[in-house]
């Protein structure tokens, strides 16, 4: 796939990250690609409306605020799309997909703060009589990078920084990341709107955006695309049991490895033994499977019990909301 060839591929392909914090960020993104600002912005407004571009947003590190926790229930098959439901409808549940595995039923949960989440975890036990699995992060070695969407798989081998930071966002800005959590309005002067609702100076919205991006709060701003719309159609949640004095120095290598999109460290629970999880898109099962045994080898982690939970269908998949709900409804999308 040539995104030289497909002007709006090449919007979505190209600004995921690096996008322009200006006044007019749309008619620079138009200048760069020998378009006009009007195209531009119809391009990213139909995207929106047709579900491959998710939000034009924030993609905030692990440690930037707020609380996240990836839940997992054993579903009975025939209550899985009931149950599921009831999951999805949670406000505070941004990812839901069914996974190859008797625990079939994935999904993560977001709030302002752990017991936030905690009680949201709670309630849906409850609502579904099925008990949840806790995994807690306890150190990302690689979060969301965006996609290459004119490959045959999602990653590229790169060299980060911990995915961590400890520069967490201040409780005055809270308002500023809900609103870059929610998605720019997709108009020609977004930031001006923002403004208007914090009730600051653009430049001071903009030199916040910055400041968030130069010391790691913000992984990336730019265009947040839904993966499946653009044909990978296979993603993998590879999982593995490795001693704890190792997992750091293996997650750091595994991170690096060609196709590997996320990475992390979870806490075990009671009957999950597994404490080191990576992510891996492709077009093809063959793809995953491939770019996992080359991930694996590489990271010296042949020798560790693993488990590899294909997705079999996504309910639910939108931004996170770990800072609150926006001031204002934006227009921004999911």
């Amino acid at each position: 796939m040539d995104t030289r060839l497909d002007p709006r591929l090449a919007l979505l392909n190209g600004w995921q990250r690096d996008f322009p914090l200006a006044e007019a960020p749309f008619a620079r993104i138009a200048d760069a690609h020998g378009l006009d600002e009007a195209r531009v912005l119809q391009t990213y407004r139909d995207a929106l409306a047709d579900g491959s571009l998710s939000r034009i947003g924030g993609v905030f590190a692990a440690g930037a605020g707020g609380a996240a926790l990836l839940c997992a229930m054993a579903v009975p098959a025939a209550r899985l799309d009931a149950v599921a439901a009831v999951v999805s409808a949670h406000p505070g549940v941004n990812h839901n997909y069914e996974r190859e595995h008797r625990f079939n039923l994935w999904f993560v949960l977001t709030g302002r703060d752990a017991a936030q989440v905690d009680a949201g975890v709670r309630v849906l036990e409850s609502a579904t009589g099925c008990a949840a699995l806790r995994l807690p992060m306890r150190r990302a070695y690689r979060i969301d990078l965006g996609f290459d969407l004119g490959g045959a798989h999602a990653g590229t081998p790169a060299a980060q920084r911990d995915a961590h930071t400890r520069s967490a966002v201040a409780p005055a800005d809270e308002p500023l990341a809900a609103l870059a959590e929610r998605g720019l309005p997709l108009v020609a002067r977004p930031f001006d709107e923002w403004a208007a609702v914090l009730g600051r100076p653009r430049r001071a919205v903009l030199a916040t955006l910055r400041g968030w991006l130069a010391r790691g709060t913000l992984r990336r701003f730019g265009a947040v695309v839904r993966h499946h719309e653009f044909g990978f159609a296979a993603n993998a949640m590879t999982v593995f049991d490795v001693p704890d004095h190792r997992v750091d120095s293996l997650g750091v290598r595994l991170a690096r490895q060609a196709g590997v999109t996320l990475c992390y460290r979870r806490e075990r629970a009671p009957g999950w033994p597994f404490n080191l999880y990576c992510m891996v898109h492709g077009r093809s099962r063959d793809v995953v499977h491939a770019l996992l045994a080359d991930a694996i080898g590489e990271a010296g982690l042949a020798d560790c019990d693993l488990r590899v939970l294909f997705s079999r269908r996504r309910f639910k998949q939108q931004g996170a909301r770990r800072f609150g709900a926006a001031p204002v409804e934006s227009r921004g999308g999911a």
